[in-house]
């Protein structure tokens, strides 16, 4: 699987993918993986139903240097940047960049309705998951140990 996702990302980065079909793509190999790790009885009820793919957190080598691809072949905006992290916003939802010595996804966010951290958290324990929250933000691993939140949205 992290082949997969880091052959989606040099796609997406060299620009044989778009930004919504990276999404697709990712968002489409999320869920096949979650739904293959559930038992066919556990499949019918989901511990929470995603609305839209919130953001996605990528790991950069240089953090101004992708900031300005992104900008210049995405248009996407700044709405903060620091020399560590950038977060570039594209309507409803945004990219964010970490400083990381090896490049790849960081972990991907989806919004989900009725988002309340307490009881996220307490909904993936029951479905057997280890949750993780800092502060306001709640995440977990998926079955290959790729990152990912669970959040309000918007």
């Amino acid at each position: 699987m992290y082949q997969e996702i880091d052959r989606m990302v040099e796609d997406f980065e060299s620009g044989r993918l778009s930004r919504r079909q990276f999404v697709q793509h990712l968002t489409a190999a999320a869920t096949a993986v979650a739904a293959a790790a559930l038992p066919a009885d556990a499949q019918q009820k989901s511990t929470f139903r995603a609305t839209g793919v919130d953001h996605v957190a990528l790991t950069v080598t240089d953090v101004d240097r992708s900031r300005q691809f992104y900008e210049q072949h995405l248009g996407l905006e700044v709405t903060s940047c620091g020399e560590r992290q950038c977060f570039l916003n594209s309507g409803p939802d945004f990219l964010a960049l970490f400083r990381g010595s090896s490049p790849g996804l960081h972990h991907y966010a989806f919004a989900i309705d009725d988002y309340r951290p307490e009881d996220a958290v307490a909904r993936l324990e029951a479905a057997g998951l280890a949750p993780r929250r800092h502060g306001n933000r709640v995440y977990f691993d998926d079955p290959d140990g790729i990152e990912v939140q669970v959040t309000s949205g918007g």
